[in-house]
């Protein structure tokens, strides 16, 4: 069997060359990364969970008019995918304030807004994923008017979808991120999400006990990251209620094992990490 081409390592996929002209495969890792990779560590399964998670969301939104990168699940941890150029611009939608938005303005965390905000960070661990407005995005040539305005209002869509979809199981979406793809088709171009939609991107919050079913859950040190996202699995109907991708506490961290959502960092030691923008 020919080995395969890999194009690229992020920090929770790598992408293959595709099998097909214009696909690549997507593979999602185990990886558990926050605060733009100062926290790093190993959750057994959660690539699985994600695929599965994220696949079935994208095929949600293809069904509804959705223009997204997403062809089919190949196996527990690959999608097959069309290949797009990346937008170097996450799009943040916010429904209830938390994270780095509560901190960075000082609002209480849960506070709900009385309308969705949509927020635009360059993607860039070594700066922090920074907060920019429209015009850093054309200026700097990111992104055109017409661009952002596409995916603004494919974010708005995809929010109001979502939210629905998502509090008919009893979780509320908080928020989540975005990012988008330029595909090129008989000298056309247009934009396509792509990346993914899983408890990585998204914030969510059961709806009467308020419990974190997120990556929050590693970043805030509260344990049980791999049962949290099992349940949003398990609440789509793509988990059965006995099934189990990991053994509890199978958490391991760079420099040996360690207890679940401890810090490594460069120098040793722990310290207060620091939040991007789009956390």
């Amino acid at each position: 069997m020919a080995r395969r081409k890999k194009l690229y390592e992020g920090k929770a996929k790598i992408i293959y060359k595709g099998p097909e002209p214009n696909t690549v495969i997507q593979y999602f890792k185990d990886d558990a990364t926050a605060f733009n990779a100062q926290k790093k560590g190993s959750i057994a399964g959660k690539g699985v969970l994600n695929n599965r998670i994220s696949s079935h969301i994208f095929q949600r939104l293809n069904e509804i008019g959705i223009p997204t990168h997403f062809l089919k699940r190949i196996n527990m941890r690959e999608q097959l995918v069309r290949h797009v150029e990346i937008v170097p611009i996450e799009v943040i939608v916010r429904n209830i304030a938390a994270g780095s938005m509560a901190k960075r303005l000082g609002i209480e965390e849960g506070t709900p807004l009385a309308r969705s905000i949509v927020e635009f960070c360059y993607k860039s661990d070594e700066l922090g994923d920074p907060l920019i407005n429209d015009d850093h995005a054309v200026t700097l040539g990111w992104a055109t008017e017409d661009e952002l305005d596409q995916m603004v209002v494919m974010a708005l869509r995809i929010n109001d979808f979502l939210s629905g979809m998502f509090a008919g199981i009893g979780i509320r979406l908080v928020d989540f991120k975005l990012e988008f793809g330029r595909v090129f088709e008989e000298d056309q171009e247009f934009l396509i999400l792509a990346d993914e939609i899983s408890p990585d991107t998204c914030r969510f919050w059961d709806m009467e006990t308020g419990k974190k079913l997120d990556k929050d859950r590693f970043r805030r040190d509260l344990g049980g990251v791999a049962d949290a996202y099992q349940e949003v699995a398990r609440r789509l109907g793509i988990l059965n209620a006995n099934d189990s991708v990991k053994q509890e506490g199978s958490v391991t961290q760079e420099g040996g094992i360690a207890q679940e959502g401890g810090i490594a960092q460069e120098g040793g030691g722990k310290k207060e990490p620091r939040l991007g923008a789009a956390e």
